[in-house]
């Protein structure tokens, strides 16, 4: 018998429909197929039409966002329009109490290039006289003491917009409200539409506005969200779609649902493409599990698996992950603070190390740490990236022959680097910002 598997096309014609309405095979000596039958090829289009709709639905891609490297938290009641300026002196401060950037780079142990180390330093300081906050979050949740809230809620609001006029606010900003378990629903939804209500009032909404929602326990509380954001867009005249929040994993149901399912997909997808993050959250998250205080810490192995589910959730979604904070302070006697400063660096650079490039703030001598030892992360890879992009960009055979997706991360990575101050144009050999932004983000098909 000719032909593949021993079989001829019905009708000896390549690629034609036989008499039962199927494509024939190709009746030459090679036997090779042209295709499958029109009745199979419709059959597979038909059975996975609902399912690339779907993928193109919910798996987005990266959007194109700068994503912070840090979020700082602040009581609702003490945030002022120059907080930012305040928090960058505060810091510069803290270096100089202990004899100044130097030691602080000599706690890392990061850098040990005397050149690049000059250049680290000058960049460290320079953020935080030009950008020492690049997330600011007013709390009106766990750091929130005041007794008026709705007039802090209000001064706050206020405040956000009169820094803006000013051009004094963090590239990102919002608030924290309450969480909606049955007991502080209400005050959460009213702090969050009076938030928005008279910020609007005051001006225009900033460009990088973030809510945050917190101690998410299941789904419907993310369906609770979507339907107070698009009431408030309809009630205030905004663009639909436009308020986008994150959701705050520090609950063991939002990893494990009772049903024992994970829940952090589905409540991300809840969203309908209004979450912008999956932040971690250290210490809830480990006391709800029982976890000794003295063991709780971005380390433990329960906050890695969370956070390792939380990866996986958001993966091809296009919605950002932050580590937690520390909340050892490098504040007091200068050998603990060079000690809070080792532990900080060397957290910040673990969470970088497994593709979480944001974490939390929580005092003005952590932005130091944070900045050198981000910078030191960006700075020591760059080199290998750029030459890598390069090489792929040229079709060069090399050592590491790269494919799209290699080089999809690779550029997403200097691009981050580029975006939070580590590298500038001069650390690109040549490559140019388009060309990155086009093979971090290649055009769907």
């Amino acid at each position: 018998m000719a032909g593949t598997n021993g079989m001829k096309g019905m009708n000896g014609a390549a690629g034609t429909d036989g008499p039962d309405g199927t494509d024939s095979l190709d009746g030459t000596d090679s036997g090779a197929v042209v295709g499958l039958s029109s009745t199979a090829a419709r059959a597979i289009e038909d059975l996975l039409a609902e399912p690339d709709a779907s993928a193109a639905r919910l798996y987005l891609g990266d959007g194109g966002t700068r994503q912070p490297v840090h979020t700082v938290y602040v009581p609702g009641d003490r945030y002022t329009p120059d907080l930012p300026t305040h928090w960058g002196r505060q810091a510069q401060e803290a270096l100089d109490a202990v004899g100044g950037i130097d030691v602080l780079l000599d706690a890392h142990a990061l850098v040990c290039d005397p050149g690049e180390r000059a250049l680290i330093a000058g960049l460290v300081l320079a953020k935080l006289e030009a950008e020492p906050i690049e997330d600011l979050r007013i709390d009106f949740e766990d750091g929130y003491r005041g007794d008026d809230e709705d007039a802090d809620v209000r001064a706050a609001a206020r405040a956000v917009a009169e820094a803006g006029a000013a051009g004094r606010l963090p590239p990102f900003v919002g608030i924290r409200f309450k969480c909606f378990e049955a007991g502080t629903r209400a005050r959460g939804l009213r702090t969050l539409a009076l938030f928005v209500g008279e910020l609007l009032a005051s001006g225009e909404l900033p460009d990088g506005l973030v809510l945050t929602l917190p101690k998410v326990t299941t789904v419907a509380q993310v369906r609770a969200m979507v339907l107070a954001c698009a009431d408030l867009e309809a009630r205030l005249g905004l663009v639909t779609g436009g308020l986008r929040f994150e959701i705050q994993v520090e609950t063991p149901q939002a990893i494990l649902g009772a049903d024992g399912t994970a829940l952090i997909a589905p409540m991300l997808h809840a969203g309908q493409g209004r979450v912008s993050g999956l932040h971690y959250g250290t210490y809830d998250y480990s006391a709800s599990l029982g976890i000794a205080a003295a063991d709780q810490s971005l380390e433990h192995p329960a906050a890695d698996h969370a956070k390792a589910v939380m990866q996986l959730a958001a993966a091809g979604t296009g919605v950002h992950l932050s580590d937690g904070s520390t909340n050892v302070l490098p504040v007091g006697e200068p050998d603990g603070v060079r000690a809070a400063w080792a532990l900080h660096g060397r957290l910040v650079t673990r969470s970088l190390h497994r593709g979480f490039y944001q974490g939390w703030d929580l005092h003005p001598a952590q932005l130091p740490s944070r900045f050198a030892a981000t910078y030191a992360y960006f700075r020591a890879s760059a080199p290998d990236a750029v030459t890598r992009l390069g090489a792929y960009l040229d079709r060069l055979a090399g050592a590491v022959l790269d494919e799209p997706a290699t080089a999809k991360a690779l550029a997403g990575f200097v691009l981050r680097g580029l975006d939070c101050g580590a590298l500038s144009a001069a650390d690109l050999a040549g490559l140019e910002r388009a060309q990155l932004e086009s093979l971090a983000r290649p055009a769907r098909t």
